[in-house]
């Protein structure tokens, strides 16, 4: 089950969201001053490097119902798909995020939850592949206990998306 899970979450979530839902997706723009879309992650944000994770910004139209946003960074380097990264319930008004978040979130109510190597926090890519960075906006906040499995976490983030975006790097520097 948490396999399926965890590749339903890495196809950025469209699997439980669905086409049948009435729903649309409003889009994010998601941008880095240290990424850009279909380059070379940056040495520094691997685990070849300072093992941080990288700024992002984010912007979208302001949509009322927004309450949260969550980040999920997954990656898929040959046939192996990981979550390195799910950091959530950041407040709606944030637009940005700086260099190594992951160490010290800006606000007491921002959570994290273990990556597919069971750490919390940022799990730095080390294997040549692909590394997505989505952003999304939520219409409520994610409410799971303390320790909730990955799983949990995503299929609640995926239930309450109502905005997405995504900034892909591709291998490392």
């Amino acid at each position: 089950m948490t396999t399926v899970v965890v590749a339903f979450a890495l196809s950025g979530c469209s699997s439980f969201i669905g086409r049948s839902q009435a729903q649309d997706i409003a889009e994010i723009n998601v941008s880095s001053p240290e990424l850009r879309d279909g380059k070379p992650l940056p040495r520094e944000y691997s685990c070849r490097g300072g093992q941080v994770s990288p700024p992002l910004r984010w912007s979208s139209q302001p949509l009322s119902e927004a309450k949260s946003i969550a980040i999920v960074v997954d990656s898929r380097a040959s046939s192996k798909a990981t979550v390195n990264w799910v950091l959530y319930n950041i407040p709606a008004t944030t637009t940005e995020l700086g260099p190594g978040a992951s160490e010290d979130p800006p606000d007491d109510g921002i959570k994290q939850a273990r990556a597919t190597n069971g750490k919390v926090g940022y799990d730095p890519p080390c294997d040549p592949g692909s590394y997505r960075f989505t952003v999304y906006t939520l219409n409520g906040k994610v409410d799971v206990p303390e320790g909730a499995p990955l799983p949990e976490i995503l299929k609640k983030i995926a239930d309450q998306t109502i905005a997405r975006g995504r900034l892909t790097a591709v291998d490392i520097e």
